[in-house]
């Protein structure tokens, strides 16, 4: 079975940065698109960043100017550069796929356990 594994999460200062990755595993054939989701307690999942697999992006709205994202497709990995990050950027980060495996035809959407990033003020 598929696994996306997270790393990078922590805790930074306002105004700093951090660096999210991560690395799909499994039988995997082909990946489409990549992203990044987050979600704070009390609140919906939302859209942070997506990436397909030719390089075209797309951010969130709040994010936008702020947070780059970028993929290695050799290493199967998707990443996220976070800048000038603020107090309500703290969430729990999720790692996307829309991949196909071996042996199949269909395309499904696979999701990382998340990683946590705190920013304090």
């Amino acid at each position: 079975q598929v696994q996306l594994v997270e790393s990078g999460g922590g805790l930074v200062q306002a105004g700093g940065s951090l660096r999210l990755s991560c690395a799909a595993s499994g039988s995997i054939f082909s990946i489409n698109d990549m992203g990044w989701y987050r979600q704070a307690p009390g609140k919906q999942r939302e859209l942070v960043a997506t990436i397909t697999s030719r390089g075209s992006t797309n951010y969130g709205d709040s994010v936008k100017g702020r947070f780059t994202i970028s993929r290695d497709n050799a290493k199967k990995s998707v990443y996220l550069q976070m800048n000038s990050l603020k107090p309500e950027d703290t969430a729990v980060y999720y790692c996307n796929a829309r991949l196909r495996l071996h042996r199949t035809i269909s395309e499904n959407a696979y999701w990382g356990q998340g990683t946590q990033v705190t920013v304090s003020s």
